[in-house]
């Protein structure tokens, strides 16, 4: 418990000690500049959850607030963002599939699960999950989840019907409606996004989302669009949303959202923790990742009470607030207080927001996570000394990022992320498992793999080698074969380097002990250099006998 409860000391609010007046002027202006872009977003990934567009608010005001409170980082902002909020809607819709009355409600109960659990592993110290995805994989998990966003919102987009199922069915119910789309719709829609985009591209500090907010209302209200089939956001409910536990859920459904809950908190600590580290070294100041674990938990929780939805830390909008120029924490708290006036005061303009607007403003959000580009540097890691080395594993970091993407076009979000984990690890362990055995030869002082340095000159009567990897249980078989195969009518004498393998466990020192025995009755030797510390200590402990020698170099094991 100590241990746990010094994540926590001395922390609260952590990113306002040593609070300087001389901060004040740019943590205000940089929340004024974070509230134009978090208020139509937050509306927009609302919709992405499939609740309400106020939610989106509800939930922005507390995550802030308690971020500021228990977050590590100076500049992340804490919201609504369209990777969780799809998850969201991937978790809540089955679960209420019986009874669609229960979405808002169960919606909340995700955030508040979400929440606990964050906190409990920040405080079991838990912040190196984060290293179980690898970066391919969390890449190609966002651009499968950013196409499957984008499609989902080319119907309000159009004005034309929403299709059900993975991201190619969706496109095909798109592709089979286009006759009925409603022109009106298209036109503010089309418009919207060409605006935002060319504001995001030429003019970054001004507020495009919200700018285009504004003409869509304005539109409606001017020219009548509601009347001509464009479908606008509808009443909303001013003031602050009702505190406490969501009305009908019960023990058992929050039990059935802790696994879920768990991948949410994956993906929006991953991302979240990023955004914050990119900031932390531009700044000099240090992430502690248990303390982002228990910010975002918290962050959640009180999203989840005050009748909101997930959040996470968001990359986009932290840029936003270190470009304008934030100090600390204070600039969250000023667009929380900003967004509790919108709530109270403002909420009657964004009625008349149509729906098409929104659905452009988000894909303009998310488009730009449609990275490509990455994808094809990922496939470019290739060589044809690694082909050589790993055969079909070599571009290992591409294959995960595509069956991640694909997992998600095809099996929704959860399930593509474990499929881009699960293959991952497969195609890591089939690299493991087959490490490689390069033979030595001599260029000057040093001892080079002859594959690449066709030069070397090589010693006769020796086969001097070296195994690229750890030797332990996954892959002393493989070794074993390559080693045994590089020995020929001539060799004598066989030298393993070491030094290019930082450890070796049991199974392996019984590997080299049954190669010493096979090569013995062929009257060759068996000898190895150069063994780092733990190597030599744990070949120690296992050879009893002492046969396996150990040389400072190859010059030595080669003349002994």
């Amino acid at each position: 418990m100590s241990s746990a409860m010094s994540v926590l000391r001395g922390h609260l609010f952590g990113s306002l000690s040593g609070y300087r007046p001389a901060f004040l002027r740019p943590d205000l202006i940089a929340g004024l500049t974070v509230w134009a872009v978090l208020i139509p977003e937050s509306l927009a990934y609302a919709s992405i959850a499939g609740v309400p567009a106020v939610v989106g608010l509800y939930a922005a005001v507390p995550a802030l607030l308690l971020y500021a409170a228990f977050g590590s980082s100076r500049h992340l902002i804490v919201g609504p963002m369209s990777a969780t909020a799809a998850l969201s809607a991937a978790i809540v819709g089955p679960a209420v599939a019986g009874n669609p009355g229960a979405y808002v409600a169960m919606t909340a109960a995700l955030a508040i699960v979400t929440g606990l659990v964050g906190i409990l592993a920040g405080l079991a110290r838990l912040g190196f999950i984060a290293s179980f995805i690898s970066a391919p994989v969390l890449k190609g998990f966002i651009v499968g989840l950013a196409l499957t966003i984008i499609i989902g919102q080319v119907p309000k987009l159009l004005g034309i019907e929403k299709g059900d199922g993975d991201f190619f069915a969706q496109a095909w119910s798109v592709l089979g409606h286009l006759g009925d789309t409603n022109v009106p719709s298209m036109v503010v829609g089309l418009l919207t996004l060409a605006g935002v985009l060319v504001l995001k591209r030429w003019l970054p500090l001004v507020p495009g989302a919200l700018l285009a907010v504004a003409a869509g209302v304005l539109a409606v209200r001017v020219l009548g669009l509601d009347e001509h089939g464009v479908k606008i956001v509808g009443h909303i409910d001013p003031g602050l949303p009702d505190l406490g536990l969501p009305a009908g859920v019960g023990f058992s459904d929050y039990l059935s959202l802790v696994v879920p809950a768990a991948g949410v908190v994956i993906i929006g600590f991953a991302e979240g923790l990023g955004a914050a580290k990119t900031y932390a070294a531009k700044e000099g100041y240090p992430i502690d990742s248990n303390r982002e674990l228990i910010g975002l938990g918290s962050a959640n929780l009180g999203a989840g009470l005050c009748s909101g939805m997930v959040v996470n830390g968001s990359l986009s909008k932290t840029a936003v607030n270190g470009g304008a120029g934030a100090r600390t924490q204070v600039s969250g708290l000023v667009v929380a207080a900003l967004t509790v006036l919108t709530l109270l005061f403002l909420t009657g303009l964004f009625e008349s927001l149509p729906e098409a607007t929104l659905a452009a403003v988000v894909i303009a959000a998310v488009i730009e996570l449609v990275d490509f580009g990455s994808l094809r540097r990922l496939y470019g890691v290739w060589t044809s000394r690694l082909a050589r080395i790993y055969g079909h594993a070599t571009r290992i970091d591409f294959i995960a990022a595509m069956a991640a993407m694909f997992g998600v076009l095809v099996f929704d979000t959860l399930p593509g992320l474990l499929i881009g984990i699960a293959a991952s690890l497969t195609v890591l362990l089939y690299r493991v498992s087959k490490p490689h055995v390069a033979r030595l030869g001599r260029v000057g002082e040093r001892w080079v793999d002859v594959a690449n340095y066709p030069e070397a000159q090589v010693v006769d009567g020796a086969l001097v080698v070296r195994v690229e990897a750890g030797i332990f249980f996954a892959d002393s078989d493989a070794v074993r074969e390559d080693l045994v195969a590089m020995v020929d009518d001539d060799t004598r004498l066989v030298v393993l380097d070491a030094e290019s393998s930082p450890f070796i466990d049991v199974s392996a020192v019984q590997m080299l002990l049954e190669v010493r025995d096979e090569l013995s009755r062929s009257a060759i030797d068996l000898r190895i250099a150069r063994d780092v510390a733990q190597f030599g200590d744990v070949v120690a402990a296992v050879d009893d006998s002492g046969d396996l020698q150990i040389f400072d170099s190859i010059t030595e094991a080669l003349e002994a």
